[in-house]
């Protein structure tokens, strides 16, 4: 089915619409706390629903934070930053960078030994030993 067309002043009215987006609600310490109060003060019938009503939340928001306050006192209720949790910081990728050079350098350390012993087992059963030069003949 075509879409009707659009009127000419119809273009500013959704670009306007846009901006009048509704933000997300945040709300305080405070906030949940005095709600989290008037919440536990709700015996009646349909009290708990028109205090939700009033207070424009769904049951999930005092359950949410009723689990923060017991896991993680006051302080649980404070606002977090929205989005993607970092899991490495700056510092974080330093101790790894430095990790794996530890770990290089390490193994560099290892074969240098080993070829060290092994030139010193030549050199005490009097064997020579082979040069580079005689492995390209093959």
């Amino acid at each position: 089915m075509p879409k009707p067309p659009i009127a000419e002043g119809a273009t500013e009215a959704v670009a306007a619409a846009e901006n009048d987006r509704r933000q997300r609600r945040r709300f305080t310490r405070e906030e949940k706390l005095r709600i989290l109060a008037k919440a536990a003060r709700c015996t009646g019938r349909g009290q708990m629903a028109a205090l939700l009503r009033k207070e424009g939340l769904y049951s999930s928001h005092l359950s949410m934070w009723r689990q923060q306050l017991r896991e993680h006192g006051e302080a649980g209720l404070d606002a977090k930053a929205a989005g993607r949790k970092l899991t490495r910081d700056q510092r974080d990728r330093h101790v790894e960078q430095l990790e794996r050079k530890s770990a290089r350098l390490e193994l560099e350390l290892m074969i240098a030994r080993k070829l060290e012993l092994a030139g010193k087992a030549h050199e005490i059963l009097g064997v020579p030993l082979p040069s580079l030069e005689d492995g390209e003949k093959h």
